[in-house]
């Protein structure tokens, strides 16, 4: 089976609500392809749908590792550290990653996010407004954020 085919049917799986049988889909292809951005990338949103952080957070590493500039390795690493309770972690990894991820309104909410629960509200404050001039659609989010409790009144 080809690396589309079964991303194909990995993929349909996860739409059915079938999350076993599509990290089994993938689980039947090469090693070399294991690590394929793709394959990466399907099997990090499959794990994350069905709440496994631990699993995520490897596949994340994995991620970095054979693709450091993909942001996903870094936004979604450091928020499965966070739903670890490793929000520390999580910021740090976060402000590791390329410069470029500065740029996204997701940078800006998550770092928001991890200030936040950490107590440092006037950085939160700071990176949600940042994350709100970029996009507007983060001011909706942040409304019903619990991790911007301690903020919420500021923003």
């Amino acid at each position: 089976m080809t690396l589309e085919r079964c991303l194909l049917a990995a993929q349909g799986y996860l739409e059915l609500g079938m999350p076993e049988e599509a990290l089994a889909e993938l689980g039947r292809l090469s090693h070399d392809v294991q690590i394929h951005v793709d394959t990466l990338l399907l099997r990090l949103l499959i794990l994350m749908s069905t709440r496994r952080w631990r699993e995520s957070v490897e596949v994340c590493e994995t991620l970095r590792r054979v693709a450091p500039e993909c942001p996903a390795g870094f936004f979604h690493g450091a928020f499965c550290l966070h739903e670890l309770g490793r929000t520390s972690e999580a910021k740090a990894l976060l402000m590791a990653g390329p410069s470029e991820l500065a740029n996204e309104a997701t940078y800006h909410y998550n770092l928001g996010c991890y200030e936040a629960v950490l107590g440092n509200l006037d950085e939160a404050v700071a990176h949600i407004h940042t994350s709100f001039a970029m996009d507007k659609k983060f001011r909706d989010i942040a409304r019903i954020d619990p991790d911007l409790k301690s903020v919420t009144h500021l923003i």
